[in-house]
C-alpha cells in the first residue's frame, strides 16, 4: 500500500525497500530518514538488522519506529525493549511520542558513537516475547 501511494502521489524523495530478516538491504549513506512502520516486531534478528541498517544512514540521518507498545507475540514491541536493542547497537533515543491511535508510540533514534563490532553487542535480557517487563 505504501509503495502504491508513493507512486500515485509521485513522492520522488521516498523509497520503499523490502529487506530480509537480518538485513535491510539498503545502500550505504543513502537515507536521511528510515521509517519502520508497524514492522519492527517482525524482524527476526534485530541486532544484526540494526547493525546492517546503520551504514545506510546519511550524516545526521534518523531511524523512526512506529509500533504498538505491547508484547512481540501480540504484534508490538515494548518501548523498553526497543530502546535497549537500539542502544546495544550504538543508537541514541532522540524523541518518543505516544500515539494512542495505534496503542503505541513513535520513537526516533540517531547513530551515536562508533558502530560496535558484532561480537561486542550485548543482547538485552529480562524481556519476554509474551509479556511486557
Amino acid at each position: 500500500m505504501v509503495a502504491d501511494r508513493v507512486t500515485r502521489e509521485a513522492l520522488d524523495n521516498v523509497s520503499v525497500k523490502l529487506g530480509g530478516p537480518a538485513d535491510p538491504k539498503l545502500p550505504p549513506n543513502s537515507f536521511d530518514r528510515i521509517f519502520m512502520m508497524h514492522m519492527y516486531h517482525e524482524i527476526g534478528a534485530p541486532y544484526e538488522f540494526l547493525w546492517r541498517l546503520r551504514p545506510s544512514l546519511a550524516p545526521k540521518g534518523l531511524v523512526v519506529v512506529v509500533d504498538a507498545d505491547r508484547p512481540i507475540m501480540e504484534h508490538g514491541t515494548p518501548a523498553t525493549l526497543l530502546d535497549c536493542e537500539f542502544k546495544a547497537v550504538g543508537y541514541r533515543l532522540v524523541e518518543r511520542r505516544p500515539m494512542p491511535e495505534v496503542e503505541g508510540y513513535l520513537a526516533v533514534f540517531e547513530a551515536s558513537g562508533p558502530r560496535p563490532e558484532p561480537e561486542a553487542i550485548v543482547p538485552c535480557t529480562g524481556f519476554s516475547k509474551t509479556k511486557t517487563p
